[in-house]
This record gives C-alpha cells, sequence and structure tokens, in this order.
C-alpha cells in the first residue's frame, strides 16, 4: 500500500496588493504573511475616504487539495468605523471565512470565500492573472458585510 503523495501549497501567501472597487467606490489594501507552512498573517484595510475606515487582522489557514486547488480560511478581528453620514459609532467584531483557489491555467487562477462578519454574510469571488511570478491582476466580486455587493479590480505583489 502506497503512501498519499504529499503536496505543498500550490498558491503565494506572502504577498502585498491594492484594490478598488465600484458601487459603492472605495479602496484598500491587503498583507499577508506566511508564519509556518500551513499558517499566514493577514492584515487589511479598506475605506469610502468619507470619515470611515474598515480594518482587519488575524490568522489564516491553508494547504492543497490537490495539485491544482488549495482550500484555506481566515479568522479576522474587525475595528470598523463607519461613513460619517451613517452616525453610527465604532465596533470590534469577528469575522470567519473559507475558500478555495484553483488553478483554471497555468497563469489564470479562480478564487472563492464564503463567511461571517459578526450577523453579515461574506462572499468573495473572482479570477486573477499571473503575468509574472512576482505580479498579478484581478477581476472580483465581493460583499464584505459592510460595503454591500461590489466590483473589485486589484493587484497584487507577491514576494
Amino acid at each position: 500500500m502506497a503512501a498519499p503523495a504529499a503536496l505543498a501549497n500550490n498558491f503565494s501567501y506572502n504577498y502585498l496588493e491594492f484594490r478598488t472597487a465600484i458601487s459603492p467606490r472605495f479602496s484598500g489594501t491587503e498583507f499577508s504573511l506566511m508564519m509556518l507552512e500551513n499558517v499566514h498573517f493577514v492584515a487589511r484595510a479598506d475605506s469610502q475616504f468619507d470619515g470611515d475606515a474598515d480594518v482587519a487582522a488575524g490568522f489564516g489557514f491553508n494547504g492543497p487539495i490537490n495539485q491544482f486547488a488549495d482550500v484555506f480560511g481566515q479568522a479576522l478581528v474587525h475595528n470598523i468605523s463607519y461613513p460619517d453620514s451613517d452616525n453610527r459609532e465604532r465596533e470590534t467584531i469577528p469575522e470567519f471565512n473559507i475558500g478555495v483557489r484553483m488553478w483554471l491555467t497555468d497563469q489564470v487562477e479562480a478564487t472563492t470565500r464564503v463567511g461571517r462578519l459578526d450577523e453579515s454574510s461574506v462572499f468573495h469571488a473572482g479570477v486573477r492573472f499571473h503575468s509574472t511570478s512576482q505580479l498579478s491582476l484581478s477581476a472580483e466580486t465581493r460583499n464584505y458585510g459592510i460595503y454591500g455587493p461590489q466590483i473589485t479590480m486589484s493587484v497584487r505583489f507577491q514576494y
């Protein structure tokens, strides 16, 4: 009886990403750093630049499903300040999510993620084009449970 094949992660979890969205507009950045083979630290910040900010940090897990796909998830703590027009207090709330990243071709990745941000649903799906081993561009649809559904574009620098 043969031992199961050991697989490494199919994707890099060391990156710095810059993104922007439309309807509603926002901009943001995200940083991820591998701590162990299957554990990474993640921090991100997004804002509509209307007196608001969503700053989140926490830990994620990642591991291969097969030679083309990884499963990943995150446990984050958000500190959210809402737009001035909302007249809402700043709050700190948890997010838990799980997703899959999969190679469609040698340079094109599909990704999806679902989860919960306190009492709101979190959803993210998109495609990412890897032009080089260090640079990728994406088009995605997402709803992080704060700003509503959005179409986003991002550039990611992997290190």
